[in-house]
Formats: structure tokens, C-alpha cells, sequence
């Protein structure tokens, strides 16, 4: 492998992909990162066996070839390097980086001992768009439970039917769901579990103004958008029946202003017990009435309009 890269190109393409990377391993060559130089660029590829992430970068390919070489070490490199052009060029089992005065070797892994990634068709896949996907997410999945004992739980639930999108997230306690137009493109019908990691992964990843190929083989997701794709491992198993939990003929509802009421549950929050952190409500009229009493700490009242 022998090419020449714009420092600019190689950071972000790192950047990118060494996210995905394990944070501890007992096998070394998930620490690297996969590099497959060719004719159209160098694809870069991260995994840690359940979430993966492939990026390509532009590149001026001399000599085509792979390598696996330490993402982490890279990266940190790369951050320091004068905004110059960068050669790379593996020697054996080693990676090698010229910019400018600067010089470096790193121990790498021949690329035949990175995991093979989940091979997705994305011919029957569907598409939406970034923006759209981000508030699925990011209305849903603060709400997945981080308890072991329950790994359904532990996932959000993606169902695509009757011509919309919702993503459903619950601990147990607390359930949040968001439901959009799953728009002309989706004639898919079906429900799968998807680990909140890989989630956070295709909301940094992606732009809001992306549209998204999504698709599922087998018991892998696949997101694809310009050069970027991100690939995970689903959750086996039946998500709860999440529908019987939500009162049906519900006459105690209230319209309230978002961002007073998110400012006075941050106030009471202040002084909350760090054990329950428990908030009551009184409604009354048009009002609601925010109470906090903790004992060994003192007591906060507040009181909005609704």
C-alpha cells in the first residue's frame, strides 16, 4: 500500500471510524483500524463485533494493498501533524506516515486477521432522511434501560408499518415513543431491536441533511449515506408488549409550555434526592404545582401555568 492523503482527509476519516473502536479487548486487532487502499480512495473500517464502521476517504492510491494499524495511536498523530500532505505506506506488518519533518512507524496486523463486516444488500432496503432519523433517536433513546437482566430491554424498538416510523425505548419506568411518516420509499413492514450504541453512531456520523439507505439481512442493520456506512448486530428476542402500559381512554391530560416546564424540573432537580430523584405534581385548575422535599437537604417549590 502506498498512497498520499491531505492530513485534513486522514483526520476525519480516523476521526470516523475509530469511534467504533473498543475501549478494552482481549483481541488486539479490534484496537485497529482496517485500511483497504484502491482505486477509488482508502476505505477505512473499525469494529468491535457489534457495531461496525466503514468510511472512504479520497487518496491518491500509488500502490494498492491493506493493513490493520492501531486507531487510537493514528488518530492521535494525525491531531498533531502539520496541515500538509501525509504519505502512507505499509512495509510488512507496519504502517508507515511521512508529513513533511515528521516520521512514524507503527506495529500493525495483516488485514486477513480483521473480522469480516456483516455483508447488508441495500437493494430492498428503504431510505430516510438524517434529520428525521436524529429525532426518532434522540426523542427515544434515553429512555433504554442499562440493567444486564433485561437485554430486550436494553435496545429500542424500530417498528415500520402502515406507512410510518416510531421508535419505543423503556427501563420499566419510563417508556418514550415518537412516530413520523415513513414516507414513499418504505414499503417495509417490521420491528427490530437496535442497540443504542449503534445509534449514536449514525447520529454523528450522518448529516441531518443525508438520505439514509437503510436495510436488514439477516440479523444485522445496515445505514448508508454518501461514503460512510454504519453496520450493527440486532437484539434477539421479543420487545414487551409496550401498548398495554398506555392508557387508552386517558381524560387527565395537560398542555404546558416545554421549555418552562424543562427549566422548573432542571430547578427542582437542584435539590431532588440523588437516590429517587423524584419530582411531585399537583394539578390543580390551571395551574401545576412542582414539589421537592428532601430531608437531610431542604425543599424547593415551583409553580407554572398550564
Amino acid at each position: 500500500m502506498n498512497c498520499t492523503i491531505t492530513r485534513k482527509n486522514l483526520h476525519e476519516g480516523l476521526a470516523a471510524v475509530s469511534a467504533s473502536l473498543p475501549r478494552k479487548t482481549t483481541l488486539p486487532v479490534l484496537s485497529n483500524i482496517l485500511f483497504e487502499a484502491g482505486q477509488d480512495g482508502i476505505w477505512m473500517s473499525g469494529t468491535d463485533l457489534d457495531v461496525s464502521v466503514r468510511v472512504l476517504v479520497s487518496a491518491d492510491v500509488k500502490e494498492q494493498g491493506s493493513l490493520t494499524a492501531p486507531g487510537k495511536k493514528l488518530q492521535e498523530i494525525t491531531r498533531e501533524l502539520p496541515d500538509r500532505p501525509v504519505d502512507v505506506v505499509s512495509q510488512g506488518d507496519q504502517i508507515e506516515l511521512k508529513c513533511g519533518r515528521s516520521h512514524f512507524k507503527l506495529n500493525g496486523l495483516p488485514s486477513d486477521e480483521f473480522p469480516t463486516l456483516p455483508e447488508v444488500s441495500f437493494d430492498e432496503g428503504w431510505s430516510v432522511r438524517g434529520g428525521d432519523l436524529n429525532n426518532l433517536i434522540k426523542h427515544t433513546s434515553f429512555a433504554v434501560s442499562s440493567e444486564e437482566s433485561r437485554p430486550i430491554l436494553n435496545g429500542v424498538l424500530w417498528e415500520l408499518r402502515d406507512g410510518r416510523m416510531q421508535m419505543i425505548a423503556t427501563n420499566g419506568h419510563r417508556l418514550a415513543r415518537m412516530a413520523i411518516p415513513a414516507g414513499s420509499s418504505t414499503t417495509t413492514s417490521a420491528d427490530f431491536i437496535v442497540p443504542p450504541i449503534a445509534l449514536q453512531q449514525v447520529q454523528r456520523l450522518f448529516k441531518e441533511e443525508d438520505d439514509l439507505e437503510v436495510a436488514k439481512s439477516g440479523n444485522h442493520l445496515g445505514f448508508r449515506a454518501g461514503s460512510t456506512e454504519v453496520y450493527t448486530r440486532l437484539i434477539e428476542g421479543a420487545y414487551p408488549n409496550y401498548e398495554q402500559v398506555i392508557p387508552k381512554d386517558n381524560d387527565k391530560y395537560a398542555i404546558v409550555d416545554k421549555n418552562a416546564l424543562a427549566s422548573a424540573v432542571r430547578r427542582m432537580a437542584v435539590v431532588a434526592s440523588d437516590q429517587t430523584h423524584r419530582i411531585r405534581m399537583i394539578f390543580e385548575g390551571d395551574r401545576v404545582q412542582l414539589n421537592v422535599i428532601t430531608p437531610d437537604l431542604g425543599e424547593g417549590d415551583d409553580e407554572l401555568e398550564i
